[in-house]
């Protein structure tokens, strides 16, 4: 089985101040196989400080109900040392959900470097934001037109 790049993220949620509108977004990109969840875990800080790492079926029933319809796998690449770091990290009365995921999009890619015999030598995430400051410099550059 071919696999693509494999992803992962960190949502942190400042104040338990979870939104729905996340999972619909990512529950779209699985139904129609752009990526595939390899894994998903949950996060929180109390205010005390105290870190807890939980299921997706015990995340409460905001965080719970809203990616619950999301199809996933449990693969193992999050441990509970990978919880446990992203939670120190939060501020207190703060949660957050880690997402790992395949970009199955670029598995034809993939196989058609392997195919040519081509190596992939380097990918690399360019940040958003020094994307958006590119464009924004860009278009405050170009010469106006009349």
């Amino acid at each position: 089985m071919s696999v693509g790049p494999v992803e992962y993220m960190v949502i942190a949620f400042p104040g338990n101040q979870f939104k729905g509108e996340i999972a619909p977004a990512i529950g779209e990109l699985v139904d129609n196989g752009t990526i595939r969840i390899i894994d998903l875990a949950f996060v929180g800080k109390d205010a005390d400080g105290n870190v807890i790492g939980f299921e997706l079926e015990d995340a409460g029933s905001d965080v719970g109900s809203a990616f619950s319809s999301i199809n996933h796998e449990r693969g193992g690449l999050l441990n509970e040392d990978d919880v446990r770091d992203v939670g120190e990290a939060l501020d207190p009365n703060s949660s957050a959900a880690l997402l790992v995921w395949e970009d199955v999009w670029a598995t034809k890619v993939r196989d058609a470097i392997v195919a040519a015999g081509g190596e992939l030598v380097t990918i690399e995430r360019i940040p958003y934001q020094i994307v958006e400051a590119a464009v924004e410099y860009a278009e405050n550059a170009a010469p106006a037109t009349a």
